[in-house]
């Protein structure tokens, strides 16, 4: 073991434009993808299940192979859209940027259980197999069928497929349109029922109700606190339905309308800071890869780099000769993961808590000596550095252990 110096960043360099260190954490400019570095944000995997609904002679939802296949169907294609976001279409002649969506979905059995498929069927006496989702019997927003039916609440989100109520069908003015709500562990949704129509034309439907889960609202009536998903008339569901909607139509996955493929830069920061927060119910349900060490995960930083969001690796991280990486908010390194710093690389640590986010120890940093050449780690304010097996000490200014 070598000894390297660990020391407070000097304040004319802090203070320098190419050290100057800006944002919070809360911000969500700190969450956005850089696709030049995507890497840097691993995609989320969120786990799922899938209930459908029926009634007790299994006449009012599908029912096995081919409710099997649907759910598989309905999952796969809303990952398609996910991989494939779209360009926005409002504003009207708009510029913004597209990004790519860093989430997609797994069907998600109960472990150690071969018959289990992640795909579950209830065949109910009652009437709480049916979604109302409007009138005076409405029961869009109860939860008492997730109480009872729900599986592995804590770490799978449940996707409920219920038929509407067969009075409500009956009715010539009620329509069994599609529809949905998240309700904490588990959305509900409905309209597969009734409508003869392909898994792949209710994608859009999932993908909107697991973006309220992680934190996305509706964007045409109120500021959803983003800029960049404008107000807009709901009078439009799709650019051929009249000559005026050409340019009047949202496609936006969070607005009403026939295609729901397009998310913003700041939709996807969104969902990309709740996933980071530790504190979040919602990010129960993601796959924990980043508790253990991903080999094939390894970041390697070669230019100037400030992480102003909270991040989850999965593999080691090595900060390059000539490469400088300023660490802002919290920073997970996975169980036996380490920071490598290498001589000529230059590590900063502004009021940042590296750990691993599931309890198990990671390295720590290691520093590179070359002759009289070694990587250097500054810290600003009181960067908080636990679970290493390296232990360092930033109370005082004076040293750190590496190899």
């Amino acid at each position: 073991m070598q000894v390297a110096d660990i020391t407070q960043l000097p304040a004319e360099m802090e203070n320098t434009s190419a050290m100057r260190i800006g944002g919070t954490c809360q911000s969500y400019a700190g969450y956005f993808p850089d696709t030049n570095y995507l890497d840097h944000i691993p995609i989320k995997y969120i786990r799922v299940n899938v209930h459908w609904f029926n009634s007790a002679d299994s006449s009012k939802n599908k029912v096995g192979q081919t409710a099997i296949d649907f759910a598989k169907g309905l999952i796969d294609t809303a990952n398609k859209d996910l991989e494939r976001n779209q360009a926005m279409w409002l504003p009207h002649g708009n510029s913004t940027q597209l990004l790519p969506i860093r989430h997609r979905y797994v069907l998600t059995p109960r472990p150690n259980d071969p018959n289990d498929d992640g795909i579950y069927f209830h065949f109910v006496e009652d009437e709480s197999c049916y979604l109302v989702h409007k009138g005076k019997n409405t029961n869009l927003y109860k939860r008492g069928i997730i109480r009872k039916y729900g599986v592995q609440l804590d770490t799978v989100l449940n996707i409920f497929i219920m038929p509407h109520h067969p009075d409500s069908v009956a009715s010539p003015t009620y329509r069994p349109s599609s529809t949905g709500v998240a309700l904490g562990p588990a959305v509900k949704i409905a309209g597969m029922a009734e409508n003869d129509r392909p898994s792949w034309e209710f994608r859009s439907l999932l993908n909107h109700e697991i973006g309220h889960i992680y934190g996305l609202t509706h964007t045409w009536a109120y500021n959803d606190g983003c800029n960049d998903t404008p107000k807009h008339s709901q009078s439009c569901w799709s650019r051929n339905q009249r000559p005026e909607c050409k340019d009047q139509t949202s496609n936006n996955v969070m607005d009403y309308n026939a295609e729901q493929n397009a998310w913003t830069p700041c939709q996807i920061a969104k969902v990309q800071k709740r996933m980071a927060d530790t504190k979040t119910k919602a990010r129960g349900f993601l796959q924990e890869r980043w508790c253990s060490l991903n080999p094939n995960a390894h970041i390697s930083i070669r230019d100037s780099i400030s992480w102003k969001g909270a991040k989850d690796l999965e593999g080691h991280l090595t900060i390059e000769r000539g490469g400088s990486l300023t660490v802002e908010c919290r920073l997970s390194l996975p169980k036996d993961g380490r920071i490598n710093v290498k001589a000529g690389g230059r590590l900063i640590l502004k009021d940042a808590q590296l750990h691993n986010s599931c309890g198990e120890e990671w390295e720590g940093i290691q520093i590179e000596e070359v002759g009289k050449e070694k990587g250097e780690v500054f810290f600003v304010g009181n960067p908080n550095i636990e679970n290493a097996r390296n232990k360092i000490d930033l109370s005082s200014s004076d040293t750190i252990s590496g190899e």
